[in-house]
């Protein structure tokens, strides 16, 4: 692979490494039954809130396996989630004011779910890209990108990121290759002078390969080998985490000289 002109990653398992919230399914049921019983909506008890929260999780689940076969993808909505896959049986009251705050609620969602740091070797990474005057974008499915976001801006990243697209604010989930094109439009370059590391076969090396990039670099995380179905399209290159990707960023900086 040559040297880039752009270094695309995806936000969980290659910038960050996430863990999961233990009660975290709990603790936003008592928050949305206590909005709902402010607003008169009293049908539905906590446990019941909980359990069609974890009900609607796991149907997106099966949704996100399905969509990463076709070939140009639409994201969920925050409508169609609560909406569709959480209070799909609800009385209609109670259905109607968790759509009305659909956004926020997506977003909570995001923040209790999940704890998130960066993945070791990232900060030298940007370093040496930064260094090398590459411009670094996150390309990232996600159901609510305002959390991704606060992230970055907490952990300073944000300055470090020239541009960052997800799926919910573009409409389009990986493998969409519309989504790595708007990230190379952003930065003024085409596909094919642009690296992208993402850690799943089915969506993000399926992706590199549909938007055609110079680089299409796998690097593993928890979940990389738990494929849905069979994956035919195969990465550059295999790292382990973003010292392997700074490493492979190296030589082709060397080999450029």
């Amino acid at each position: 692979m040559r040297r880039p002109r752009g270094l695309l990653l995806d936000f969980g398992g290659v910038l960050v490494e996430t863990s999961r919230r233990q009660g975290w399914s709990a603790a936003l049921a008592k928050e949305v039954h206590k909005t709902l019983t402010r607003a008169g909506c009293r049908d539905l008890d906590v446990a019941e809130v909980e359990a069609d929260i974890k009900a609607g999780v796991a149907a997106d689940k099966c949704w996100k396996d399905a969509m990463s076969r076709p070939y140009a993808p639409p994201e969920m909505t925050h409508t169609a989630f609560w909406g569709d896959y959480v209070a799909a049986d609800w009385p209609a009251p109670a259905r109607q004011l968790v759509v009305a705050h659909a956004t926020p609620l997506c977003k909570r969602m995001g923040e209790l779910r999940q704890d998130r740091r960066i993945r070791p070797g990232i900060p030298e990474l940007l370093d040496a890209a930064d260094a090398a005057g590459i411009p670094c974008a996150v390309v990232s499915n996600a159901l609510s990108g305002a959390v991704h976001r606060d992230f970055t801006a907490a952990t300073g990243l944000d300055g470090r990121l020239a541009f960052e697209v997800y799926s919910e604010e573009a409409g389009v989930r990986k493998p969409n290759p519309e989504m790595i094109w708007i990230a190379t439009r952003a930065l003024g370059i085409e596909p094919a002078d642009a690296w992208y590391a993402g850690d799943n076969f089915d969506r993000d090396v399926v992706c590199g390969h549909r938007a055609g990039v110079g680089g299409n670099i796998l690097m593993v995380a928890k979940g990389t080998y738990d494929v849905p179905y069979e994956v035919r399209a195969r990465p550059d290159a295999v790292v382990d985490d973003g010292y392997g990707l700074l490493e492979l960023l190296t030589n082709a900086i060397e080999g450029d000289a």
